[in-house]
């Protein structure tokens, strides 16, 4: 009774133990995607553009962008959706940080989103399509924002624009269907995971952010690198799917951080308020 108690005991722990790995697994990489992923290997890319701490270059503006090209970073923007369909660059859901507008950004068209400006500097919210004719062949992080019923549009008009433009870019988001909607419909493209530790999301159930920063969605994305938050120490299934090799990238990492660790421990890193080396191996 007690070997067959034993037996079943061990029988669960495996069982657990697989359903782990299925639920956290990296995906594999085509050939384009380790092609990609080669580029981003040791480099620094620029938070939000090349911005400054008191928005002087405001984040997310074309100046960010053009003068992380000019000093050979790579380049993490934020996309999303307006009102009538155009792809924005733009990181909060809601304008008012940005431009004092108390509206989100999805109820405005673009018409009405071309004409505020960020943080009462003479720059204004661009068009995905704008930034692209800047970037010329620099790498690109590009975070699709999720849009709820609206992922597909969104991810369609994004993959869009970026293969029109020649770049060399990846994609990544938080929302997980997102990173599905890439891994179906362009596997090509390098994609990546976004999280960090649950109870440092805002804004969604627990239930939820559990899952999320302990990375049970990769089932769905099967992402090709994992974008967490910079932390000393990460959850123990976070290190579960590092331990099988996906490539590992880390945000944000400030002038306070431990940054020799940071680019010790992750395959790129993204930055901001400091100006490293654009490549750190």
């Amino acid at each position: 009774m007690v070997l067959l108690f034993i037996l079943v005991l061990v029988g669960v722990m495996v069982l657990l133990k697989a359903a782990l790995i299925f639920c956290v697994a990296p995906g594999k990489m085509t050939f384009e995607a380790k092609k990609t992923a080669r580029i981003f290997f040791g480099l620094n890319c620029a938070h939000r553009g090349l911005h400054t701490e008191n928005q002087q270059v405001a984040e997310n503006s074309v100046s960010a962008f053009a003068a992380a090209r000019k000093s050979n970073y790579g380049a993490e923007i934020d996309v999303q959706l307006s009102k009538d369909g155009k792809v924005v660059v733009f990181h909060d859901d809601n304008l008012k940080r940005v431009c004092g507008v108390d509206k989100r950004v999805c109820s405005m068209n673009w018409q009405e989103l071309s004409e505020l400006a960020l943080f009462k500097t003479g720059e204004r919210i661009a068009l995905l399509s704008e930034v692209v004719e800047i970037l010329g062949e620099m790498p690109v992080i590009v975070e699709i924002k999720s849009a709820g019923a609206n992922n597909s549009r969104l991810c369609s008009e994004t993959l869009k624009i970026m293969r029109s433009g020649g770049i060399n870019w990846c994609m990544e988001s938080f929302d997980p269907r997102i990173c599905a909607w890439f891994r179906k419909n362009a596997p090509d493209v390098l994609r990546g995971q976004l999280s960090c530790r649950p109870r440092d999301f805002e804004g969604i159930p627990k239930p939820y952010a559990f899952l999320l920063g302990n990375l049970f969605c990769n089932f769905m994305s099967r992402p090709h690198f994992v974008a967490y938050r910079d932390y000393s120490r990460r959850p123990m299934l976070v290190c579960l799917c590092h331990a099988m090799k996906p490539m590992r990238v880390v945000w944000t990492v400030r002038p306070d951080s431990d940054i020799e660790r940071c680019e010790k421990e992750n395959d790129a890193v993204i930055f901001e308020y400091y100006e490293p080396k654009p490549r750190y191996k």
